[in-house]
């Protein structure tokens, strides 16, 4: 049978609440394979595994029981290896760089930050900071609305302008909230979102990290901002010993 990989950690780790179950129905037990100084939480894997809601929550469940123990390096849902004996030779393989990546996440969380337009604030925005598409909004309504072809420039240089501001904000938040984080990892785009980024933060500056985002939210009212943490740094991982086998998924930038 496959073996599901939840997440990675050191072997020095404290022990798994004993009964712990992962994914699949009925779930699978949760256990651990130890290969020199690291350790993989796993459990056997569903031959039908899909993202149902049931299994995301249990797949954020374990990786959230094992992190409030100690650092964990959090694998994407669906990591799938062909079996344990392949998750502990990837281990051995990449010890130095798991080593690595527990030491610099050790203590630290993830915060993703996605950022959309109020469409109302940002149009009076972008026309109270463009004098020419106030000159064209003003003489077409003067004119009664304007011709067929001055209400498309009119669109065309507002969307255009929207376009430029959202550039604009998703640069000007990110650097706003650089400060408070230790790392940042900007994520796919995606419809809807004119920012979608990944702030590594230190626990010990968690509550710094959202003073920073409520000062931006006051001082940008026309975005609106959600907030999704704190997570395990789904966004710091590399692949991890699931994906050199081909699995459904790696870790990598948000959480599952």
């Amino acid at each position: 049978m496959s073996t599901y990989v939840y997440g990675i950690t050191a072997r020095s780790h404290p022990a798994l609440p004993e009964g712990m179950a992962g994914i699949g129905e009925p779930p699978r037990p949760v256990r651990v394979i130890s290969a020199g100084d690291l350790a993989a939480v796993v459990s056997d894997a569903p031959e039908d595994l899909r993202p149902k809601r049931r299994d995301l929550l249990a797949h954020q469940n374990v990786l959230a029981e094992t992190g409030a123990a100690g650092c964990v390096l959090p694998m994407r849902f669906g990591s799938v290896s062909p079996d344990d004996d392949t998750v502990a030779q990837v281990l051995t393989e990449r010890a130095e760089h798991y080593l690595e990546r527990l030491r610099e996440l050790d203590g630290k969380v993830e915060y993703n930050v996605k950022a959309t337009h109020v469409e109302d604030a940002v149009l009076h925005r972008v026309m109270a900071e463009n004098a020419e598409l106030r000159a064209l909004a003003e003489a077409n309504r003067k004119a009664g609305g304007g011709t067929y072809e001055d209400k498309v420039r009119l669109g065309e240089m507002v969307a255009t302008a929207v376009k430029a501001k959202e550039t604009e904000d998703a640069d000007e938040v990110q650097n706003l909230l650089e400060p408070s984080a230790a790392a940042v990892a900007v994520g796919p785009e995606s419809t809807g979102w004119l920012m979608n980024v990944s702030f590594l933060v230190p626990r010990t500056a968690a509550e710094d990290f959202l003073a920073a985002v409520e000062a931006v939210r006051e001082s940008h009212p026309h975005l609106e901002l959600r907030v999704n943490g704190p997570l395990p740094p789904y966004s710091f991982v590399e692949p991890g010993p699931a994906e050199p086998a081909g699995s459904t998924a790696g870790a990598g930038h948000g959480a599952p």
